[in-house]
């Protein structure tokens, strides 16, 4: 976007909306979670002519919050400024924070003007370069599933389902596709249609998902995959202000129940050829010869993509046998149990459907992997193998090559991949692993209760 595009934004925004007083604007960097400044409406003009500082940590913080100093960007940097500017189409209203509050995201620059390479945005960009180079658009639409759970936490610091609002009683059965399960929830539902209409985020339908208090909905693809993130990231957002607004909270913890299902983030990915058709249409099931490539780099580097799908010490409680939630590199038809699926649907809308993310994960990072994979794939022409007909999980017990389901194994394949040092960056691929490193430690100098109750007496 230009600056004088920018500036006609800011102008037919404000005009618009005369009452919108406050602004929050907002980074989302390495862990995911955004962060930023609230700013006044008379500020926002120097935000769109010149950017607003950030510092430079912000980038490498950890998920709550803290320094990560061991990446170099604190003390040896100076904490030096970096420069966020306004993502176009993301100055937006902010319904749930009040009538008078909107929001922009934005994406950080060097003092110079040169794209930050730590910044997740750009990191996608990257690897969105590889695929313009060769004639090809990715399509890309996000599916998240969560909980809605309330916002009061147990006594013993845990968490528990909110009360129906009709029997006062909380829910204990699956009820996959229940109605009433929907119904119990229309109020927010209707909140967050209205919100995400409001931001020109294309929410579609939702289904009560495996698990009581479980919801997914869908964003429609997008031709455009930085939109599409963005869209992912607007509308986490909303959905964590609106849930709290009926007291609640949103969790897209990828595990957040022992007993439960976990909550995955599934991507849809297609691509486009230099005439805008699908490039993966196929009479056959499993698509086109392009497709079949794009699966099978997608299957051979899914290890060492599970620091960026499981970024968390929580998103390895999701992999476990006939969950949903997959165990091994497998594909299929028509398939839920395995790690990358080739829906049902008509010949034109073949695409492939990446299921190994968790809710978790950084959408702007996610796709960026799944695209460079899948990029890989297709340059070097890889055959992903037969399709996994039936159980998956059978095919993945006879196979014994699971996915690293530990958060310290999958560090180290990411830190050592080459081919996402290649697509990513070799800076970015070291920074992020070094963030997660100082997250490990921190994490595992913290002693839970369930040490106390299993090694107090019994050591």
């Amino acid at each position: 976007m230009t600056d004088q595009a920018a500036g006609d934004e800011l102008d037919a925004f404000l005009a618009a909306h005369p009452d919108i007083q406050f602004f929050e604007v907002l980074f989302t960097a390495l862990s995911g979670v955004p962060r930023g400044k609230r700013l006044r409406r008379h500020e926002m003009r120097n935000v769109y002519d010149y950017g607003r500082f950030l510092p430079g940590s912000i980038l490498v913080n950890d998920i709550t919050g803290q320094d990560c100093e061991e990446t170099g960007l604190v003390w040896e940097d100076g904490d030096a400024d970096r420069l966020g500017k306004p993502v176009p189409g993301t100055l937006v209203p902010a319904p749930w924070l009040g009538p008078d509050v909107g929001q922009v995201m934005l994406s950080l620059y060097e003092l110079d003007g040169t794209p930050n390479d730590l910044d997740p945005r750009h990191v996608l960009g990257r690897v969105l370069d590889r695929f313009a180079a060769d004639g090809l658009t990715p399509v890309a639409a996000c599916e998240l599933e969560y909980y809605l759970v309330d916002a009061e936490r147990t006594a013993d610091g845990g968490i528990r389902l909110p009360k129906s609002r009709f029997n006062k009683l909380s829910p204990r059965h699956h009820q996959v596709y229940g109605l009433p399960e929907i119904e119990e929830q229309a109020p927010f539902l209707r909140d967050l249609w209205a919100v995400c209409d409001a931001q020109g985020i294309p929410l579609e339908g939702v289904i009560s998902e495996y698990s009581p208090g479980q919801l997914e909905l869908t964003l429609k693809h997008r031709p455009d995959a930085l939109r599409a993130t963005d869209e992912a990231v607007m509308y986490k957002r909303a959905a964590k202000g609106i849930a709290l607004n009926h007291g609640c909270e949103a969790t897209f913890m990828a595990k957040p129940f022992a007993d439960r299902a976990g909550s995955g983030f599934h991507v849809h990915v297609s691509f486009n050829d230099r005439d805008g058709n699908n490039a993966c249409a196929s009479e056959n099931p499993e698509g086109s010869e392009l497709l079949r490539h794009a699966i099978g780099g997608m299957k051979q580097l899914l290890p060492e993509g599970m620091a960026i799908f499981a970024p968390n010490a929580n998103s390895y409680r999701r992999f476990k046998a006939n969950s949903y939630a997959p165990q091994a590199a497998v594909w299929g038809v028509n398939n839920r149990t395995v790690s990358l699926r080739v829906p049902a649907g008509l010949p034109h809308t073949r695409h492939v459907e990446h299921r190994v993310a968790g809710a978790d994960a950084n959408p702007h990072l996610t796709l960026a992997v799944v695209l460079a994979c899948a990029h890989y794939g297709i340059a070097n022409r890889i055959d992903p193998g037969a399709a996994v007909i039936g159980d998956g999980y059978a095919a993945a017990r006879e196979s014994g090559q699971y996915l690293p389901t530990n958060w310290f194994a999958a560090v180290d394949l990411f830190e050592r991949s080459e081919v996402l040092k290649d697509y990513l960056g070799e800076r970015f691929v070291r920074m992020f692993s070094a963030v997660k490193r100082t997250e490990q430690a921190r994490f595992f100098d913290e002693i839970p209760p369930i040490d106390y109750d299993w090694y107090l007496r019994n050591a």
